[in-house]
Formats: C-alpha cells, sequence, structure tokens
C-alpha cells in the first residue's frame, strides 16, 4: 500500500511539542513518528501529508522546509473540533517525478475510499496532475480549482509541469475533467491564446480585482470543487514577503478566507497548498491557512449534494425564454440553481442537477438575465 511509503515527522519537530501547552494542535493529533510508528487513521477526518517535489516546477522554485512549517502549525491552538486529524508524514520523491506522481495517486484514493480529505502541503502545483487522475480510478468528473495568477496552459512543454499541467490533464483520453475555474488569475501573465482556449471550454474564471473586490463570488466555485489548489504565487510581495513575488496578488487575510471557503465545501476531497519558499513569516501564514480550511471543515453544513427541497426555500423565476427556479438554505442561506436534462445541450449525466449560485444570480434572474455560471454549466454538458 502507498502508505507504507510515508517517512515519519522528525523527531526534532515531535519532541519540539514536549513543553507547549496541552491543548496545542500537535498534542491533540495523530502524527506518524519513528518512535509510534504510523498512526491508526480509521476515523480521522483529515490527514496531512508534506510533500517535496519540485523537479517539474518550470518556475524556479526553492526547496521548502516541512519541518519548519509543522513546527508553526503543532502550535496553534484548534477551534472547538471534535474530529480527527492525522500528520501521516512525508512522501519522499521518487526516482522519477512519474514515480511520486503515481505514489500520490494511490495515497489519494486510499485515503478517499476511506472518506478522508488528502491535505497536501508543498511540492510544485504540477501535483494537482496525479491527485485529479486518483479520481478516474473511479470514473468520476472532476471539478478542479485552482487559486493561482495563471492558468497553466502552457502547450509548449511535452511533460507535466507546473506551467503545463491543466493542457495535460484536458488533454488525456479518457478524460473526467467536469469543470476548470481559476481565482485570482493576472491578465498581464496569461497568454491571450490561454484566455481564448478557457473562453472555448466554458471554464470559469475570476480577475485578481474582482476577487479582492468581493472575497464572497468566490464562495459558490469552492462549494462545488472536488479538489482545491493554492499555487503561493499568488500572493502579492508583501504577503509573501518574498523579493522575487509579484507586486500585486492576494494579500493573507484573503488567502485564508479562501481556504475557510474550500473546507466549508461538502464536496472537496483533496485540497493542496503547492510552490512554498523559505521564511519564518511565510512558515506561520501557511500554518494558518491550514487552520482556516480546517476551520472551515468544522462549519461544514451537510448540504452538498442537495436531494429533496426540505429545509430549502425554493423560488421559481420567469425569464422571457424560460424558467428557472433556485433553492436556497434555510440552514447556511446559500443558494443553488437546478439545471434540469432539457438545458443541457450535451448532457453527460442524463439527470437533473443543482449547481452552487450566489444571491447575486438570484437577482440577475429576475431582471431576466442568465446568470453565467448556468449558461457555461450547459455549455459543457
Amino acid at each position: 500500500m502507498s502508505l507504507d511509503s510515508l517517512t515519519p515527522v522528525s523527531e526534532e519537530v515531535f519532541s519540539s511539542l514536549t513543553f507547549l501547552p496541552r491543548q496545542i494542535i500537535g498534542r491533540n493529533i495523530k502524527i506518524h513518528t519513528k518512535k509510534l510508528g504510523f498512526p491508526e487513521i480509521q476515523g480521522t477526518k483529515i490527514a496531512i501529508i508534506g510533500v517535496e517535489e519540485i523537479r517539474n516546477s518550470f518556475f524556479p522554485t526553492q526547496k521548502y522546509s516541512l519541518e519548519n512549517f509543522r513546527k508553526e502549525f503543532y502550535r496553534l491552538y484548534p477551534g472547538n473540533w471534535d474530529f480527527q486529524i492525522s500528520d501521516l508524514g512525508d512522501l519522499p520523491n521518487g526516482a522519477e517525478p512519474e514515480d511520486t506522481y503515481f505514489a500520490l495517486k494511490e495515497i489519494s484514493s486510499h485515503l478517499r475510499q476511506l472518506n478522508i480529505i488528502s491535505v497536501i502541503i508543498g511540492g510544485s502545483h504540477d501535483i494537482i496532475y496525479p491527485l485529479y487522475e486518483s479520481y478516474k480510478i473511479n470514473n468520476q468528473l472532476v471539478n478542479i480549482v485552482s487559486v493561482d495568477n495563471q492558468f497553466d496552459f502552457s502547450q509548449e512543454e511535452e511533460l507535466v509541469s507546473g506551467r503545463s499541467y491543466m493542457s495535460k490533464i484536458i488533454t488525456k483520453q479518457p478524460n473526467y475533467l467536469n469543470n476548470y475555474t481559476n481565482l485570482g488569475y493576472q491578465s498581464y501573465l496569461i497568454a491571450q491564446e490561454e484566455l481564448d482556449l478557457i473562453e472555448k471550454l466554458h471554464f470559469e474564471s475570476i480577475r485578481l480585482g474582482l476577487l479582492l473586490d468581493k472575497i464572497s463570488i468566490a464562495e459558490p466555485h469552492l462549494r462545488d470543487a472536488d479538489i482545491t489548489g493554492f499555487d503561493m504565487k499568488v500572493l502579492s510581495w508583501d504577503a509573501a514577503q518574498n523579493n522575487s513575488g509579484n507586486p500585486n496578488g492576494i494579500d493573507s487575510r484573503t488567502i485564508c478566507s479562501l481556504a475557510r471557503y474550500a473546507g466549508l465545501s461538502d464536496r472537496l476531497t483533496c485540497f493542496g497548498i503547492f510552490e512554498l519558499f523559505p521564511s519564518t513569516l511565510f512558515d506561520k501564514l501557511i500554518a494558518q491557512i491550514l487552520w482556516y480550511f480546517i476551520e472551515g471543515y468544522n462549519c461544514r453544513f451537510d448540504e452538498y449534494p442537495v436531494l429533496t427541497s426540505q429545509g430549502y426555500g425554493k423560488y421559481t423565476v420567469t425569464l422571457s425564454d424560460r424558467e428557472l427556479v433556485f433553492y436556497q438554505s434555510e440552514k447556511s442561506k446559500r443558494w443553488w440553481i437546478e439545471i434540469t436534462n432539457e438545458d443541457y445541450l450535451n448532457n453527460k449525466m442524463k439527470r437533473s442537477t443543482l449547481l452552487s449560485c450566489t444571491h447575486q444570480d438570484y437577482l440577475d434572474a429576475c431582471n431576466d438575465k442568465l446568470p453565467d455560471r448556468w449558461w457555461k454549466e450547459i455549455k459543457r454538458g
């Protein structure tokens, strides 16, 4: 089993907990150590795995100390969490990057069978590729959300890399990608051909400026995600404390909010934070991003999928050429829009479905304007 390949957390990190308060995270989770061995993961809800695979990064990527991240994460205090978290240790690099990919695919698939969320810390953004491949084992359609300042659709490389992994995903057959959403892209970092491809495939994207103006517009996209990856190059220079970063980008508060939205998603089963770089302040930020993700998980509403209208307000809106049906949860106040068999242009699933949306989408429909998310979904089929 691929879990056997995981190496334990260093004794130095584990021993650093000795004189810290008993309430901290590091003293209340299961940790894979050399002394204690591999933990019993039955009942675990979130499993943390460190990765150092950066050989296909494409972008200049420095070796990151997972030990420093763990020291910062372990010393945080948990929220009112009543579920088990396990740190399963690190996945050593294979002889080739493809060997690392294969191991990650097997680990992710195995953990999902146990109803455990995989949290990947470290490595380059191409790690999304083996995570996606793990869903193909069960012939499952996949929604990917990437928080990144670029789309990673470059077609100039033959190998999978941090700049081209999405091209490999969309061209490899059989294809199980249902939707791809980018949050935080910056137009001057993206070729026009990539923008055209996003439009042609009816994928979704939110520019950095729009995202920063109203962070809540990202929530429906993250709510529908199976895999969410944070490429930390998306941070602004001041948030990253990195001289080689970008002058514009997401600030530390916003990225923690996005992590919480990701954790809230009842659908999400893989979460990753990639493209890391050494910095004491950055170690603290990664630890806090993970804390907010777990806090989001703790606040899940168990609202996916919505099977009946019980507990939901139903609103039928008559437009000039069709009727749209919206649902609002009485518990979370979140919105969904119904898509029927008749709506789909090329229905893969042959059944009705509910698509996450915003209150503004409902208001737009009331003003005879089709929500953009609805239109792209039916075009994708």
